[in-house]
């Protein structure tokens, strides 16, 4: 297989800076060994999505910080991500923080619109990403991504692309969450997506909570798209994420269900966030994306 890394090195959604060399890191952590180890052919879309230096941009409202560039990088992302789609290649996308996955949607959402094939989004993360400007503690635009891309939130953001939901909340599940807002849950309920918390995953074991997002998905869509934030994992695994919060996956747990994941034949497309190599140890959490990605790619031990 064919696969397009596309990186988005931005870190404007979130307030702790560094996560725009993520992509960088996880480079040098041996993504593209890794994918050539396991039979893939990896190329690097080219030139680079061009972002300005934050010092010299305005925040703009405090209710959705930094939306304009934001909005204008992301726009650039859908773009590649649609093309990579059209190009039949698989497309990895590395950011940055999790702002960036409203573009990785948005492309999603326009390529398979297209196509008439119904698709949904696994999204792997310590968080919900679904406030909106009226909802959101902080302002930061990485946690309103996933409710944009559901038709929630800022016009310039919702209709990123074409003027249309690009992902059907009903068709999204969430895996890991260990930390939501208040009036993000009410926004959660309301939009109807699936929920599995770190409370729900001890509870079952990783294995059958597995089994059980992917029946879920094999139910409803034709297409999988994942979106994995490294802060779903445990600080101790992956010190380097804008946001630690202890709990998350083991390591042995997140490898699991990234192998589930890979085996299912549902999956055309992933995204890696929020690798921090300013608050990493040793490239830790970029070694351990990498793994992430190629187990989701069909890695194995054995």
């Amino acid at each position: 297989m064919k696969v397009r890394v596309i990186e988005l090195p931005l870190d404007f959604g979130a307030s702790r800076r560094g996560s725009d060399m993520g992509p960088s890191a996880i480079r040098l952590a041996g993504l593209k060994q890794a994918l050539a180890d396991i039979g893939h052919e990896s190329e690097e879309s080219f030139p680079g999505i061009p972002v300005p230096a934050q010092e010299y941009l305005e925040e703009g409202n405090e209710r959705y910080k930094y939306l304009a560039p934001i909005a204008e990088a992301c726009g650039e992302l859908a773009k590649r991500v649609e093309k990579a789609v059209d190009d039949g290649v698989f497309p990895l996308v590395l950011g940055g923080d999790h702002s960036i996955a409203i573009g990785s949607l948005a492309g999603l959402g326009s390529a398979y619109k297209k196509r008439s094939k119904i698709w949904g989004t696994l999204w792997v993360d310590a968080h919900g990403d679904f406030n909106t400007p009226e909802t959101t503690p902080s302002g930061n635009i990485h946690g309103m991504s996933l409710a944009a891309a559901c038709g929630y939130g800022r016009e310039e953001l919702c209709s990123l692309h074409g003027n249309f939901r690009k992902l059907d909340p009903r068709n999204v599940a969430l895996v890991g969450v260990r930390d939501l807002d208040t009036f993000e849950k009410d926004n959660m309920r309301e939009a109807g997506v699936t929920v599995f918390t770190m409370t729900e995953v001890d509870r079952l074991g990783i294995a059958e909570a597995a089994r059980r997002i992917i029946s879920f998905f094999r139910e409803r869509v034709d297409i999988l798209h994942v979106s994995v934030d490294m802060d779903a994992m445990d600080p101790m695994i992956a010190p380097g994420v804008g946001i630690p919060l202890t709990g998350g996956f083991s390591y042995r747990e997140v490898l699991l269900l990234a192998e589930e994941l890979g085996t299912s034949k549902l999956l055309g497309s992933a995204e890696i966030v929020e690798v921090n190599p300013v608050l990493d140890v040793r490239n830790q959490t970029a070694r351990m994306a990498v793994e992430i990605i190629s187990r989701l790619l069909g890695g194995t031990i054995y």
